[in-house]
């Protein structure tokens, strides 16, 4: 099954794709109302938003890598989400119209103070230096 597969475990009965903990530590986002509380979240502290299409396998790669080079630590700094896109298509339909970002996936999104403050797609992922943006 692979790395990527011990992260995402399907339930029976379960349309739903439970985000397991590695590194990083994934917040579901499967509501638009979640939208909200995530923009007033950002506030207090920088939220990430994590767009991923489970049947991508650049999107698994990227991912993958993605939590694999998180250093654990940054957890305390930066709340981390996740969206499903095959799932929850809406909801990453919201995110691109409250935050002013086109789609893609993978996509990463940066949001401090109620703003997408950084956007990056696909492989430009796993060149974000979070580290040294949230010093």
């Amino acid at each position: 099954m692979g790395v990527f597969g011990n992260m995402f475990k399907k339930s029976s009965g379960q349309k739903k794709e439970e985000v397991k903990q590695n590194n990083i530590n994934w917040i579901p986002l499967k509501t638009v109302d979640q939208i909200k509380a995530v923009t007033k979240r950002s506030h207090n502290k920088p939220v990430g938003i994590f767009k991923h299409s489970t049947r991508c396998v650049i999107s698994k790669t990227v991912i993958k890598n993605f939590d694999q080079g998180f250093p654990k630590e940054l957890n305390d700094k930066i709340d981390i989400f996740y969206i499903d896109l095959l799932n929850y298509r809406d909801v990453s339909n919201e995110v691109g119209y409250e935050y002013q970002v086109l789609h893609q996936s993978p996509q990463f999104l940066l949001i401090n103070k109620g703003e997408a403050v950084l956007h990056a797609s696909h492989y430009d992922i796993t060149q974000i230096d979070l580290e040294k943006i949230l010093k």
